[in-house]
C-alpha cells in the first residue's frame, strides 16, 4: 500500500472552476470533494442525505429559509437531510464537502449549476 497524505492546498491549484467539486477521496461509501465557491448557488436540498460544509480558507454563508449562518475557515456546519439552503461566498472561498457518492452538488434543483458527481483529482 502507499502511504501518502492529501495536501489540501496542492489539490486546490489542480483546478480553477468554481461550483465544480473534486473528489480527493473515498471512505466507505462516502467521498470527500474539494469546491471553490463564489457568488450565490441555487436553492437546492439533498432529501436523502445531510451534508457536510468545511471551510478550508475563506468565508460562507449558508441561507435558509428561516435563517443563515456564518462559516469562516476552520469551521464546519451539518446540514440536516431534506433542509432547503443556498451556499453564498462573498469572496472566493474553498470548502470540504462530505456527502455520499454519487450525490448532485443542485440536489433537487438540478440546472446550469449541476457539476459532474464523479470527478477525482
Amino acid at each position: 500500500m502507499n502511504y501518502q497524505a492529501i495536501n489540501f492546498q496542492q489539490k486546490l491549484h489542480q483546478f480553477s472552476e468554481r461550483w465544480s467539486p473534486k473528489i480527493i477521496a473515498g471512505m466507505n461509501d462516502y467521498r470527500l470533494k474539494l469546491v471553490k465557491i463564489q457568488g450565490e448557488f441555487v436553492w437546492h436540498s439533498h432529501p436523502e442525505t445531510d451534508e457536510v460544509f468545511i471551510v478550508i480558507d475563506g468565508s460562507m454563508e449558508i441561507e435558509f429559509r428561516d435563517g443563515a449562518i456564518n462559516l469562516n475557515s476552520g469551521e464546519m456546519f451539518v446540514v440536516p437531510q431534506g433542509v432547503e439552503h443556498r451556499p453564498v461566498a462573498a469572496a472566493e472561498c474553498s470548502i470540504l464537502l462530505i456527502e455520499p457518492a454519487g450525490t448532485v452538488n443542485t440536489g433537487d434543483a438540478g440546472g446550469d449549476m449541476t457539476a459532474p458527481a464523479d470527478v477525482w483529482i
